[in-house]
């Protein structure tokens, strides 16, 4: 058992970081910054996507490499829990309690790919629940030259997991799992401005059987509606969601309008934190792992838009090498997703995504997305509440672009203009089952 349970993350972290000491890092070094100038120096160590945003002006400085730690609560689960896991054929998984599912990783696995995603899906950003309060989303063009197009709120962004509780009872499984077959629920209401979407809000339940779609409901205040949503409809922008535009919404190159030019967005449910999508409505392909740059140490919190780029995406920001898996999803057939095809890549220590490649139904790059994530013991300084014994990981904004037309979404967790600064509140017991009934949609809108 010693031989088990011990070493099994100091391998992992052994592993790690005899794969990122190799002699790519040469290419930029800490203390470099990369502008649109001396774009090319990057090419390789971003996603195609990602790229095309520097040579459009987001500014990278360089700053040396940081370990990241897992939650002391999470690696003890994942000690304790993970040599009982098994992927079944139909892609789930049996016998998961808590923690990283499959904390060793072997790239010529032929379920290596699924492997990973299960492992980003489980990751260790939170376990048991997050309210994430007041988060804010602007966005910008590059024609608008800083000018923002749109901006809304929201007053909480928030999930309750039924299994792979850690710290907050009922541990490791809520006994709800059991009697409503849901593994974990998500809540995005209510919109508090713009004042022509205030009530606006948005519930996503997912199941543990990997055979049910999930299910999704959303409010629209003007119209009084509480109604289901096909999961389809959840890849594309928010502002197509029939809920949300009344029915009335158009999309145009991955902008949509709703309401009269009331909301402006790129952002699609499922590419919440990179990816929020069901596992089971995807085929995935390893396509390597490679050591690349990403955004991991945030120094700034709240993000600011880039002054040098019209506000497309947060900079200049700290980026740093880090060993990333990259992994291609593609919709299985009969999925009828405006976003067919995308490419992640996630990060082989803090298991989140980093960046994301979205294309079309006609194979074509269409977005990207760039995750800013920070490591820390708060999500902003002077934090009275949302303080951890111990560092942890806070996604603090994901800009989401459009590179067919230069327009972007970027959503700010926390918010600049937030009345709740500290924004991040993890596995704090602060939501719960309750929080997330369809009607409650409704009696936030009074």
């Amino acid at each position: 058992m010693r031989v088990i349970r011990i070493p099994v993350l100091t391998i992992l972290v052994l592993t790690i970081a005899i794969l990122t000491s190799g002699p790519v890092r040469a290419q930029v070094k800490p203390g470099d910054v990369v502008t649109m100038t001396n774009a090319v120096l990057v090419k390789r160590l971003l996603s195609p996507g990602n790229y095309l945003l520097v040579e459009h002006g987001m500014t990278l400085d360089i700053v040396p490499t940081e370990k990241l730690e897992w939650p002391p609560p999470y690696k003890a689960a994942t000690e304790k829990y993970h040599a009982q896991v098994r992927l079944l054929p139909n892609g789930s998984l049996r016998n998961y309690t808590a923690g990283l599912p499959f904390p060793l990783l072997d790239p010529n696995d032929p379920q290596v790919a699924l492997k990973v995603m299960w492992n980003y899906e489980f990751r260790p950003l939170y376990s048991d629940d997050v309210d994430l309060r007041y988060p804010e989303v602007a966005s910008h063009s590059a024609a608008s030259k800083g000018r923002t197009l749109s901006f809304f709120t929201v007053k909480h962004f928030a999930f309750y997991n039924n299994i792979g509780r850690i710290e907050v009872p009922p541990v490791p499984t809520d006994p709800d799992a059991a009697a409503s077959g849901i593994r974990y629920r998500f809540g995005f209401y209510p919109f508090l401005s713009p004042s022509t979407m205030r009530g606006f809000g948005l519930i996503r339940y997912r199941h543990i059987d990997p055979n049910l779609a999930d299910d999704t409901w959303v409010f629209n205040p003007m119209t009084r509606r509480l109604r289901r949503e096909s999961p389809a409809v959840l890849t594309d922008s928010i502002g197509m969601l029939p809920g949300f535009s009344g029915g009335g919404g158009a999309s145009y190159g991955g902008v949509s309008a709703a309401n009269s030019a009331s909301l402006v967005t790129t952002l699609d449910p499922d590419s919440y934190f990179g990816f929020s999508g069901r596992i089971g409505d995807y085929t995935y392909k390893f396509l390597g792992e490679k050591n690349m740059l990403a955004c991991v140490d945030a120094r700034r919190s709240p993000e600011q838009a880039c002054p040098s780029d019209g506000g497309l995406t947060g900079c200049p920001e700290n980026w740093e090498m880090r060993h990333l898996y990259i992994i291609e999803a593609n919709a299985k057939p009969g999925a009828n997703f405006v976003i067919s095809r995308r490419i992640f890549y996630i990060d082989s220590e803090g298991w989140f995504i980093t960046a994301s490649d979205q294309y079309d139904r006609q194979g074509k790059l269409w977005k990207t997305i760039v995750a800013y994530n920070t490591y820390r013991d708060r999500p902003v300084a002077g934090a009275l509440v949302a303080v951890y014994p111990y560092k942890r990981m806070f996604q603090l904004a994901l800009a989401d672009v459009d590179v067919t037309s230069y327009t972007s979404s970027i959503i700010y967790m926390p918010g600049p203009n937030a009345p709740d600064r500290e924004c991040w509140y993890i596995d704090m017991g602060v939501v719960d089952n309750s929080f997330f009934v369809p009607q409650r949609l409704q009696s936030s809108y009074h």
